[in-house]
């Protein structure tokens, strides 16, 4: 095997490689699917919901390419929404023992490093994509 030929052996196609807009998409995806399997929602019409709204901000990030440091935030607020509709509040807040159940919500609105939040303790709960490591409800 000659070390020039291609991936896939000799006359196989070069891979095409993937944009950094469609990286930023799947690392959107994966980060919320993440949560929503940490709190065990990842049911199929939710998982859904996730791929909807990645079809959607495609769109968005398509008008405005300095935005793919937001896609996850974006995404985890789009599935928030539409489980609300659907499903009721998630994720429901760990850090709070009493009180009404309510949901923590993505800080910054938009902008990079989004966080899980707990507006009524005033903490930071977790990173997007990683409630699974955060205190169990």
């Amino acid at each position: 095997m000659d070390p020039h030929d291609p991936p896939g052996g000799p006359g196989a196609p070069e891979p095409h490689p993937v944009s950094p807009m469609e990286q930023a998409l799947h690392a959107a995806r994966a980060l919320v699917l993440a949560d929503l399997v940490a709190r065990e929602v990842a049911e199929a019409d939710v998982v859904s919901m996730v791929e909807e709204s990645v079809t959607h901000r495609r769109w968005w990030v398509e008008q405005w390419p300095d935005g793919a440091d937001f896609l996850a935030g974006l995404v985890a607020q789009d599935v928030q929404d539409a489980l609300l509709e659907r499903h009721g509040r998630w994720p429901l807040c760990p850090v709070c023992g009493t009180g009404d159940p309510h949901a923590l919500e993505v800080e910054p609105e938009l902008g990079p490093d989004p966080h899980w939040v707990c507006h009524k303790a005033g903490v930071k709960v977790a990173a997007v994509g990683r409630l699974g490591g955060a205190v169990p409800s």
